[in-house]
């Protein structure tokens, strides 16, 4: 990997990081915290695709880390709740099982929308 490369996403996770720093400073580790949760990575990764791999490709990738996202908010939530009441393992597993269906629902009801088929096929 180019190092131009590995510069940019380290500045684009480095700048989530500080502003989750500076949130967690003014208004609370909790709110700093959900910050840390964004995917730094994406945005720097969805720019090196689109420049060398084509838009497609990184619509694709953006729309995928949408849906993804998605699954951990279920995640999350489903853990919030059942940790302090359960079993580490029953909240974790169920915690688990949350992410992966609210993940899959959501992917196909973009399918069944019509995203990810959207884009004209790549030239060849």
């Amino acid at each position: 990997m180019p190092r131009r490369d590995l510069l940019i996403r380290f500045a684009f996770g480095f700048g989530v990081s500080a502003v989750a720093a500076v949130v967690s400073a003014g208004v609370g580790p909790f709110e700093g915290g959900i910050l840390l949760a964004f995917p730094a990575i994406l945005l720097a990764s969805v720019t090196l695709v689109a420049k060398e791999e084509g838009l497609r490709m990184a619509r694709d990738d953006a729309r995928g880390a949408a849906l993804g996202t998605l699954g951990l908010l279920a995640f999350a939530v489903s853990a919030a709740i059942l940790l302090p009441r359960h079993s580490a393992w029953l909240a974790l597993g169920v915690a688990t099982a949350a992410w992966a269906v609210v993940s899959l629902l959501a992917y196909g009801v973009a399918r069944a929308v019509g995203h990810g088929g959207d884009e004209p096929p790549p030239k060849r």
